[in-house]
């Protein structure tokens, strides 16, 4: 069968079939994060590489490169051999990045711990990837880490956690670490009694094809999975998403989003490292305040974030206040965004070349993006085309047939950014790649001839009945049709539960207004656990992309819908699911 006649995405080559593969100018890189990053750092070792506002902190490439390097032995030092889990616990801070960078190069795989975890939650986590040292910080907020450590370590319950290492972000040189705590100080000295020549041989033996990063999903539906990640995977992801926003070594990038994620870790990162751009940590977690003062005292040219970010800083009292003018791309993903507020992020922030993006934790993460010179229309209407040397291909969710341009089916990745898999989980793994090599996200879509793809909604929202596949966009107008009962359950949009946080009278909050007033309708009809949503051409209803998710599917309306709220807690900004027992 022949897929398609255009196999680079040419816009004036029109296919057949929803199958689109992207080839680029740029080769893919084929060495370790170490390798490709100490290689461009003699190009720009002068060159801010890590500005942290809230740590008083600006080390070049240069700096960072050599406190990598203290910190790579310090490790070896500690026992940390190729392939050992190391976890960090922490917020956003420059020793994050070094960890990071730092365990690349010894072969370490860095396992990310969400900051607002409980007790029970990072017992789970410690033990499910069998986690060997952990870093963390002081607190978060409220929370006392070591602590919350204690209660769960040392025990019988976590038998692989050897060693933890506090840091204070205030001045991880001088960290107090109470008794049974390695200071960060302590793992740096014991680096001394580790040669160059040592860490230079461990170097040598990494390949690109090894695991470097464990990631754990949302968790909405059962226990988290960890995703396995490799240097070639998130390497080359943080470098083509570099390249569709093309920056250059001019380019400073602020970022409001946690590294945990690979929104902060990937996508903001290592799109700075890999192009010699200047990474700018505002805050230790998300201030709208601390974002805009950033972006004026710092000039940044790059600013990312998931759309209720930047409507607080939208309508943050001090936006006005604001010189802007420095900024021209970013990207805005992690939920549906709405066309008002990516018309007031390019009109009124100055992000002219604003990129909404799309893909999951599996696939490194982002798959698809719009570019930087495309309408608006097709910015808030689809998430582009899939990123060079990547394919994506639309199938039926029953048959696994590839199915004609038009039709609406599943949306599956293959390319170097497809997982490893999830961690010691081979079954939960060839369910999710199939033997073919292609990554099943879940999600349907449709692609038109230009390879151009819009996400519809999730497949577990599909209905079957009778033989015949019922999609979230069918079964809306029948929902919306029905007046409410003593039985409806009302909800606001998307667009209502962000306008809460917006000031009154905000044309964010009328719009939530007038959400509430038109959102009503039966459970008994359609899927009652999933909340509706219009993709700006095509209505849907499908679940609230998980907060693991890198997930932005085109631009959300004001929907009526139906739905049953998910149980969750609210904590610290973040929105928490519950796992399967136990609740952790």
């Amino acid at each position: 069968m022949r897929w398609a006649t255009d196999m680079e995405g040419d816009p004036d080559v029109h296919r057949k079939y929803s199958y689109l593969h992207r080839g680029g100018p740029t080769p893919l890189i084929g060495e370790t994060i170490d390798a490709y990053l100490r290689g461009a750092e003699r190009r720009i070792a002068d060159r801010e590489a890590v500005v942290s506002l809230h740590q008083r902190l600006r080390p070049t490439y240069a700096e960072l490169d050599r406190k990598v390097e203290s910190l790579a032995r310090g490790l070896m030092a500690l026992g940390i051999a190729r392939g050992d889990r190391v976890g960090i616990w922490a917020t956003d801070n420059v020793e994050w990045v070094e960890l990071q960078l730092a365990t690349a190069r010894i072969g370490g795989v860095l396992v990310n711990l969400n900051p607002a975890y409980r007790a029970a939650e990072l017992e789970y986590a410690l033990r499910y990837a069998r986690v060997q040292t952990l870093f963390l910080v002081p607190s978060f907020r409220t929370s006392d880490y070591p602590r919350m450590l204690g209660e769960v370590w040392p025990s019988d319950r976590l038998p692989q956690l050897a060693r933890a290492v506090l840091y204070d972000p205030a001045g991880s040189d001088s960290t107090r670490a109470p008794a049974g705590f390695l200071a960060w100080q302590d793992a740096l000295a014991a680096g001394i009694s580790v040669s160059e020549d040592l860490l230079r041989e461990r170097s040598a033996t990494l390949d690109p094809d090894d695991p470097i990063n464990i990631r754990f999903t949302s968790g909405t539906t059962g226990f988290p999975k960890g995703v396995v990640l490799t240097h070639h995977n998130i390497l080359n992801n943080g470098f083509f998403v570099g390249e569709a926003m093309r920056l250059t070594e001019r380019d400073r990038l602020c970022v409001p989003v946690p590294f945990y994620r690979c929104f902060g870790m990937v996508v903001s990162s290592l799109a700075c490292l890999t192009h010699g751009a200047a990474l700018v940590i505002p805050a230790p977690h998300f201030e709208a305040g601390a974002i805009l003062a950033a972006v004026e005292r710092e000039q940044c040219t790059v600013l990312h974030g998931v759309p209720t970010m930047f409507v607080q800083e939208l309508e943050h009292p001090e936006f006005r206040k604001r010189n802007l003018r420095s900024l021209r791309t970013g990207i805005m993903a992690g939920a549906p965004c709405p066309p008002e507020l990516v018309r007031r992020v390019i009109e009124e922030m100055g992000i002219r070349e604003l990129l909404i993006g799309y893909g999951q934790t599996e696939a490194s993460p982002v798959t698809h993006s719009t570019r930087p010179d495309d309408s608006f229309e097709r910015r808030v209407n689809t998430v582009g085309t899939d990123l060079d040397h990547q394919e994506v291909k639309i199938v039926d969710a029953g048959s696994g047939r590839l199915l004609r341009v038009g039709g609406q089916g599943e949306i599956c990745f293959r390319g170097y950014h497809v997982m490893r898999g999830y961690f010691e989980q081979p079954e939960a793994t060839r369910k999710a790649i199939d033997e073919a090599g292609w990554l099943h996200s879940g999600d349907l879509g449709v692609m038109d001839e230009q390879g151009t793809v819009r996400v519809t909604g999730r497949i577990k929202d599909m209905i079957a009945r009778g033989g015949e596949k019922i999609f979230p966009a069918r079964s809306k107008p029948s929902i919306s049709g029905i007046r409410s009962s003593p039985k409806s359950r009302s909800s606001a949009s998307p667009i209502g539960s962000w306008a809460r946080r917006s000031r009154p009278g905000s044309s964010f909050a009328r719009a939530s207004r007038r959400t509430r007033r038109n959102s009503a309708s039966t459970r008994g009809v359609g899927s009652p656990t999933t909340r509706s949503r219009s993709t700006c051409g095509l209505s849907t209803n499908f679940r609230r992309p998980s907060p693991g998710k890198f997930k932005s599917s085109g631009c959300a309306k004001s929907p009526k819908s139906s739905f049953r709220r998910p149980r969750h807690r609210k904590r610290g900004g973040e929105t928490l699911f519950p796992f399967s027992p136990p609740e952790v």
